[in-house]
């Protein structure tokens, strides 16, 4: 089977707030699950199955925005690309979150990224799909939730995606990933085993040490709660997989390499104006669960100290709850420095 490009009209679509569906559990260890919010259904646009999965294609024009269906074990896995404005061959990952839906990135509709970058010579992409994946190689299928195929994230985007995007020109090791809430460590985690791909790392409101009492029971809630995923599919609970996916285990492998580390404090901030019972709900909700992300980044800041790994950035607001705006902020304020790493 060939696979391939389809141009999707209407060029970029504009960052726009979507209502939130938000669920938290309350563990007796006190953990709470890291739930991301749900985006507004839409129609998913058409894919044409075309180009060669191997060798130079034509690629549409610089700044050119298009959905790829990439050709993996998992079978095909729709990725959203806007090229680089000059043709350049730095790309920029940006990860989804726990509730990642099987049509859209949400990156390319709850925030402005696209408008970020485009001005910028770095090829964006943002692969689809992946709910409660945590960006794992997981041992067999989910078995709570009739799912038909075994995830293969991390083995999809360090050597399928990029071995794909290399016949449009995009670089196999002039890169940099971003992640939030579940993919904040899933982020750092491929960086630091494929550290001649990534040059630069972020992790926004991500549960950056599993170690914290009460977070592997947190993560098995979640994952249930978000598509009925069985964590026990990912890696069994005697598996070494858990200790090669917490960031306080694998720390010591990102020595050297720039990231941008941020989580807010919890309490409401400027995109935070519930105007009925369920927003305020939805709010409570969204400030529990940025205030665990926050502790475990502290945590995760202090094993690196202890490391004496200095090249991280972290931003630490005052304000800000667990929701896409205040990603969408931080994105802004990484840029910077993921551009820097990729002389961009």
């Amino acid at each position: 089977m060939r696979f391939g490009r389809s141009a999707v009209a209407g060029g970029a679509p504009s960052g726009r707030s979507a209502h939130r569906r938000w669920s938290a559990r309350l563990l007796a260890a006190g953990a709470a699950a890291l739930a991301i919010p749900t985006a507004a259904a839409v129609a998913a646009p058409s894919i044409a199955l075309a180009a060669p999965a191997h060798g130079p294609v034509h690629r549409s024009p610089a700044g050119g925005f298009e959905e790829l269906m990439v050709p993996s074990s998992m079978g095909p896995v729709k990725v959203q690309v806007q090229w680089a404005k000059n043709g350049g061959s730095k790309a920029l990952y940006l990860l989804d979150g726990l509730r990642a839906r099987d049509d859209r990135n949400a990156w390319s509709f709850e925030t402005n990224a696209m408008q970020q970058f485009e001005n910028d010579d770095i090829t964006l992409v943002m692969p689809v799909g992946g709910q409660s994946s945590w960006y794992a190689d997981w041992t067999s299928a989910s078995n709570t939730n009739g799912q038909k195929y075994t995830y293969k994230w991390e083995t999809f985007l360090t050597k399928e995606l990029p071995d794909f995007l290399a016949g449009y020109g995009v670089s196999k090791t002039n890169n940099a990933i971003v992640g939030l809430s579940m993919s904040g460590p899933a982020a750092l985690r491929l960086a630091a085993y494929n550290r001649g791909m990534f040059k630069h790392a972020s992790s926004f409101s991500g549960p950056l040490n599993w170690n914290a009492p009460g977070m592997r029971e947190a993560i098995r809630v979640m994952m249930l709660d978000a598509g009925r995923f069985n964590v026990d599919s990912m890696a069994a609970p005697w598996s070494p997989a858990w200790l090669r996916m917490d960031p306080a285990v694998f720390a010591p492998q990102l020595k050297g390499l720039p990231m941008y580390i941020s989580a807010a404090s919890g309490l409401p901030g400027s995109h935070d104006a519930p105007n009925s019972a369920v927003g305020v709900f939805n709010t409570a909700n969204a400030m529990g669960i940025e205030a665990i992300s926050m502790v475990t980044t502290r945590l995760f800041q202090q094993r690196l100290n202890s490391l004496g790994i200095n090249s991280a950035v972290y931003d630490f607001p005052a304000s800000g709850t667990h929701s896409w705006k205040y990603w969408e902020d931080e994105l802004w304020k990484a840029r910077p420095h993921i551009l820097g790493a990729l002389n961009g």
